[in-house]
């Protein structure tokens, strides 16, 4: 399934990403922010399963930000899974 979501408090401003039947996640890519770090995280999230990413991501700060680009990833994906569980 595809996914595009809204980010927060964030300097990106938009999230998209695919994520297969068991949870699998690819083809990340932010909106705006900070380009070689997104693109890092993007890399480094591909091909993971959802619990494993987001326990990783989740919680991490962008200086005084009580949230970072990781943080909303981490948010976005639970939120795809939760979607994905209730279609089931």
């Amino acid at each position: 399934m595809d996914f595009k979501l809204k980010l927060s408090g964030v300097c990106a401003t938009m999230v998209e990403f695919k994520m297969d039947s068991d949870f699998i996640v690819s083809d990340v890519m932010f909106t705006s922010g900070c380009p070689g770090n997104l693109i890092g995280i993007a890399k480094l999230a591909c091909g993971r399963h959802v619990d494993e990413l987001v326990p990783i991501l989740s919680g991490t700060v962008c200086g005084q930000r009580p949230t970072s680009c990781p943080d909303q990833l981490a948010k976005a994906l639970l939120h795809a899974k939760n979607e994905s569980l209730s279609k089931k």
